[in-house]
C-alpha cells in the first residue's frame, strides 16, 4: 500500500513539512536570497536524517505544513503556489496541450503567451523552486563527514547518510534543471555558500548548465542500482534520465547540440529493469503505485489523498479538467472545477478513425473549437488524471477532495521516445530501434504502428507528434516545442496562441520566463532576461 511507502522514509510526508520553517517574505525568495533555516536540533536523532531526506521529498508534493493555512510562501493562494501545479502550468498551459477557464488574476496570459515580471504564478513557481534548492542546502550542511563525526554516529548509519546526500543533490539538481529551463539564470547557491545575508553574483544558464552536469556526474555512483531503492526514492536511472535530459536540450540553453552525450544515458535507462505497463490510462489511475504502472516509472512524485493534502498536485489535475456533463465520481472527486482542457490543435493530432488510447477526450456537450476561453464547454475536455483505481473504487480521502495519483516525472516511455529522437534529429542511434520503441508505444495505446521512420523532417514532426499523444499534460510540452522550434514565432500555431482566436506569432524572447520582479528588487546583481 502506498500509505506503507510513504512511511518507509521514516513518518508521513505530511508530517515532515513540520521539520523546516515557512518561506513567507511575500515570493522574494530565491537561491539569492537568505531564508531562515533549521539548525543541529533537526538532526538530533539517527532517524532524523531520514525524515529530513524525506520532507525534500515532501517538497515536490506539499504546500505547506497543512493542506490549506500554513503555507511555505506566501502572496497567492496555497494550491497554486504547489510545486507540481505551477511547473505543470508554466509547462502546459503556455501551449497548445491546455487552456484554462478561469479568470484567476493573469492565469489567461500564459495560454495567449502576454505574461510579465510581475506575473503571480510565474513568481510564485520561482519563489518554489528556491525553497527546495534552499532546504537541500540545509540538510547538506548537516551532513558533512566533520558534523557526522562530531555526533558520534555509527559507521553504517554515516555510510546510508552518504545515499542520502546524493538524493540530496539529485533533488537540488532536478530542481535547477527546472529553473534553467524556464528562467534560464540566476544565481548558483550551494551548502558552501555563505549562511549570513549577502548578495549572490548572476550565474548564467551555461554556468548553471555546468554545475547541474557535474553534480549528475559525482553523485551517480553514490546513488542506489536502478530498481534497488525504497518506493519513491530515486536512483542512477533516475540521474542517467535527468543528464539526458539536459543534453538533449543543450542546443537551447548553451547553443551547443549534445544529443551523442544524451544516446548512451538514455541506453542505459533503457537496459535498467524497468518496464512498460501493459495499459495506457491505467499510469494515471490512484493506484498507479501498484497496479503496475509503477514498474515503468522511474522517478515519481507521490502523492496520498490522506497524507500528502494539497490543491496542486494531481488533486489539481483531477479536479480542473472535470466540468460540463462530466460525472465526477467517474473521477473518483466530489466534484469537478470546471476549468482545463486542450485546443483542436492537439485534438487534429489524433486520427478521427482510430481509437488511440491515449486521446482520452470527453466531447459531450464540449465543441472542439474555442470562441470563449472563459466557457468550459467549449474545447474537448481530456480525461487523464483519476482518482479511481483498476477497479472504479474512489481513493483513499473518501470525502472526493484529495487525490491518490502519483505524478510520473520520469518513465521509461520518455526514454523510449528520447531514444527515438536522438536517432531522428541527432542523427545518433539506430533508426530501426527508434522505429520499434514508437511503435512499441502505439501498440500499446491500440494506434496503428509506422512501417518506416526517417531522420528527416517528416520523422521530426512524427517524434514530437508522438510525444505530445504520449506524454501531454506531463509537463514535457513548452521544453519539447521550444527544442523543435514551435513554441515562439509563427511556424507553429495553435488556438488563442498569441491572444488571437486562430492563432498568432509570439516573440521569440518568450522561450524563457522572466526572472519575477520581486526577486530583481531583492537582488540587485541578478539580471533580467532580455525583452522584459
Amino acid at each position: 500500500m502506498k500509505k506503507t511507502k510513504i512511511k518507509v522514509l521514516g513518518i508521513s510526508l505530511l508530517l515532515l513539512v513540520m521539520l523546516f520553517p515557512s518561506c513567507t517574505d511575500d515570493l522574494s525568495q530565491s537561491p539569492e536570497s537568505n531564508v531562515a533555516v533549521p539548525g543541529e536540533e533537526f538532526f538530533s536523532t539517527p532517524e532524523s536524517y531520514k525524515q529530513n531526506l524525506a520532507k525534500l521529498y515532501a517538497g515536490f508534493a506539499t504546500s505547506g505544513q497543512t493542506a490549506a493555512g500554513s503555507p511555505d510562501i506566501s502572496g497567492i493562494d496555497e494550491g497554486e503556489s504547489q510545486y507540481i501545479r505551477g511547473f505543470w502550468l508554466m509547462q502546459e498551459l503556455t501551449t497548445d496541450e491546455a487552456v484554462i477557464a478561469w479568470n484567476d488574476g493573469t492565469i489567461k496570459d500564459l495560454h495567449s503567451q502576454t505574461w510579465t515580471s510581475l506575473d503571480r504564478f510565474i513568481t510564485a513557481t520561482f519563489a518554489r523552486f528556491s525553497f527546495q534548492i534552499v532546504n537541500c542546502n540545509e540538510f547538506l550542511r548537516q551532513t558533512t563527514d566533520e558534523k557526522l563525526a562530531a555526533r558520534g554516529l555509527d559507521a553504517a548509519l554515516i555510510a546510508e547518510i552518504k545515499t542520502y546526500r546524493a538524493e540530496a543533490r539529485f533533488i537540488r539538481a532536478f530542481t535547477y534543471w527546472h529553473l534553467i529551463d524556464m528562467y534560464g539564470g540566476g544565481s548558483l547557491v550551494t551548502e558552501d555558500s555563505p549562511t549570513s545575508f549577502y548578495y549572490p553574483e548572476y550565474a548564467s544558464r551555461a554556468e548553471l548548465y555546468k554545475f547541474v552536469d557535474e553534480e549528475l556526474t559525482a553523485i551517480t555512483p553514490e546513488l542506489k542500482a536502478p530498481k534497488s531503492n525504497e518506493a519513491y526514492r530515486v536512483d542512477q536511472a533516475a540521474a542517467w534520465m535527468l543528464q539526458a535530459k539536459l543534453y538533449m536540450n543543450a542546443k537551447v540553453y548553451i547553443g551547443t547540440d549534445n544529443y551523442a552525450g544524451a544516446l548512451p544515458l538514455i541506453t542505459k535507462v533503457i537496459g535498467s529493469g524497468y518496464a512498460l505497463h501493459n495499459n495506457y490510462n491505467q499510469l494515471f489511475f490512484a493506484d498507479n503505485d501498484r497496479n503496475g504502472a509503477q514498474n515503468e516509472f522511474i522517478f515519481t512524485i507521490a502523492f496520498d489523498g490522506l497524507r500528502t493534502q494539497t490543491y496542486g498536485g494531481t488533486t489539481f489535475l483531477t479536479h480542473a479538467p472535470v466540468g460540463g456533463t462530466m460525472k465526477a465520481s467517474e473521477f473518483g472527486i466530489n466534484g469537478g472545477w470546471a476549468g482545463i482542457r486542450t485546443t483542436s490543435a492537439f485534438v487534429d493530432k489524433f486520427s478521427a478513425n482510430t481509437t488511440d488510447a491515449r486521446g482520452q477526450f470527453y466531447t459531450d456537450g464540449q465543441t472542439k473549437e474555442i470562441v470563449d476561453i472563459s466557457n468550459f464547454t467549449e474545447g474537448y475536455a481530456i480525461q487523464k488524471f483519476r482518482n479511481v483505481d483498476v477497479n472504479g473504487v474512489q481513493g483513499s480521502d473518501k470525502s472526493g477532495d484529495f487525490s491518490d495519483s502519483d505524478f510520473p516525472m520520469f518513465r521509461l516511455a520518455d526514454a523510449y521516445l528520447m531514444y527515438a529522437e536522438c536517432a531522428v534529429v541527432g542523427k545518433v542511434g539506430d533508426l530501426g530501434t527508434a522505429r520499434g520503441y514508437v511503435n512499441a508505444l502505439r501498440t500499446r495505446a491500440n494506434a496503428s504502428t509506422i512501417s518506416s521512420l526517417t531522420a528527416d523532417a517528416a520523422g521530426a514532426n512524427l517524434i514530437l507528434d508522438e510525444r505530445a499523444k504520449e506524454l501531454h499534460w506531463e509537463g514535457h510540452r513548452r521544453t519539447d516545442l521550444i527544442r523543435f522550434g514551435k513554441f515562439s514565432g509563427g511556424s507553429y500555431l495553435w488556438p488563442w496562441k498569441g491572444n488571437v482566436a486562430g492563432g498568432a506569432p509570439t516573440q521569440a524572447f518568450r522561450n524563457l520566463f522572466p526572472i519575477p520582479a520581486t526577486a530583481l528588487s531583492s537582488n540587485s546583481k541578478l539580471q533580467q532576461n532580455p525583452g522584459y
